[in-house]
């Protein structure tokens, strides 16, 4: 039987110019706050900015009960590096169960998990039983929790608002971050003064049912989800390895390593520069680290606006973070220092989510969780390296060299940035060419943990 000519058949279309390939989508434009029009996230950052403000509470509170007990400086940083040690030693696998469990089930058990932990000191030091140890052992038990808790957050959010919206909603988690840390440690001094530290670690308790109220509170089916990743061998070497083969990955990361290790050891260096450079006390701290808390709020507002996370973006971020850490570590005085720290904490959050929001676009969905372990591992698990490297170059050379070692270090990572990314061989290694995985490419992956693609 013949078959019947279709309308192509009959009226050939007319040759003309070959189409172009689609462009990729461009973010969508709705101003600063675009991703509190997503009633998810806005549910979510609601229960977050409540829990922020108890987590900073906790930090200033858990620093002074240890000096309270005898801790000397370096007892102080080993109690510090016990909260951030369990992120560099069980980052990955915390990425791995971010990967394999359901995102919005596993955070409200890493939220009661917190929970129980900060209620478990508040008991033993209300109580007047509380030892150094039992602050050091809580201590790694949180770290424990947010070596779970860190990838899984960072990836749910893609799950929340996909891929348009997701440089905006990651730059507003960096403002609530940043808000908290101008608020909770103003509350801490106040009822540390009128009630003790552990009140401190109670209220921070009771602030995770904020959270956990609010996840509870998620409607399951707006979210944007893939099945879980099977369980399979050698998943984690897998995660790395596809990191390590992948250039829109494996740049921002090294980037992040090299900066989180050198330039974000504030914590060390500015009380230094506050005694040692301007001859102050506890105020010019606190006046140094407000103008960098105050400076991070308005950075994030303006990256949220912008919405775009490019390598342009990043690299031109890190390159602007190190000429402002180096502008603050020549200040001749404390009140153009506060101004300098003020653009230290725009750079600071402008890296941090350009390159939060570029490493979840290019990632595939089924190793964004592995992939924001990573990140985890460079920015937080680097702390026990970076700042006793830190502390010992402001000791030996002064505060301002330590200062302006972070500066310089931003400064090489954007250069190996720029060299890598923006470079002639850098073009294949964006998202979404060359076998990169973007956004547009989520459809086509497979839900297994097994290789689907060679990128890079």
């Amino acid at each position: 039987m013949t078959a019947l000519p279709d309308a192509t058949t009959v009226n050939p279309p007319r040759p003309g110019p070959r189409p172009r390939p689609e462009p990729r989508p461009e973010p969508r434009r709705g101003g600063a706050l675009l991703a509190l029009s997503v009633p998810n996230y806005r549910r979510y950052l609601s229960g977050q900015v409540v829990s922020l403000v108890g987590t900073w509470m906790q930090m200033v509170a858990q620093g002074w009960l240890a000096l309270s007990l005898g801790a000397s400086g370096t007892v102080l940083g080993l109690v510090t590096a016990a909260q951030f040690l369990p992120v560099l030693l069980f980052g990955a696998y915390g990425g791995l169960l971010a990967d394999r469990a359901d995102k919005r089930r596993l955070l409200i058990y890493t939220q009661v998990a917190s929970g129980l932990l900060a209620a478990s000191l508040a008991v033993a030091d209300i109580t007047g039983v509380v030892q150094l140890w039992m602050v050091a052992l809580i201590a790694a038990g949180l770290g424990t929790v947010n070596a779970v808790d860190n990838p899984t957050r960072q990836s749910f959010v893609h799950e929340m608002v996909g891929p348009d919206v997701v440089a905006n909603a990651v730059s507003l988690q960096s403002v609530a971050v940043n808000a908290a840390r101008a608020v909770g440690p103003g509350i801490a001094g106040v009822l540390i003064a009128v009630a003790g530290t552990g009140v401190c670690f109670m209220v921070n308790a009771a602030s995770y049912l904020a959270a956990i109220v609010a996840l509870i509170r998620i409607d399951p089916r707006a979210l944007r989800r893939r099945d879980p990743l099977p369980r399979a061998r050698g998943q984690i070497r897998e995660g790395l390895a596809y990191a390590l083969r992948t250039p829109a990955l494996r740049v921002p990361l090294v980037m992040m390593a090299v900066i989180g290790t050198l330039a974000y050891e504030f914590a060390v260096v500015l009380p230094l520069l506050g005694r040692e450079v301007f001859h102050g006390g506890a105020g010019t701290y606190g006046l140094l680290t407000a103008a960098m808390g105050v400076g991070a709020v308005a950075g994030g507002l303006i990256v949220a606006r912008r919405g775009r996370a490019t390598p342009r973006a990043l690299v031109g971020a890190a390159a602007g973070f190190g000429i402002v850490i180096l502008a603050a570590s020549v200040a001749p005085d404390v009140h153009l220092a506060a101004v300098a720290m003020m653009l230290v904490g725009a750079g600071s959050v402008a890296f941090l989510s350009i390159g939060n929001a570029t490493l979840q676009l290019a990632s595939a969905p089924h190793m964004r969780g592995r992939i924001m372990a990573l990140w985890a591992v460079a920015f937080l698990g680097s702390t026990p390296v970076g700042g006793p490297t830190i502390g010992w170059i402001s000791e030996e050379l002064g505060a301002r060299a330590g200062l302006a070692t972070g500066g310089l270090a931003a400064l090489l990572a954007a250069g190996y940035g720029a060299r890598q990314l923006l470079g002639p061989a850098g073009q294949s290694g964006q998202p979404g060419q060359s076998g990169q995985p973007g956004p547009a490419e989520d459809a086509a992956l497979p839900r297994s943990g097994s290789r689907s693609c060679s990128p890079g």
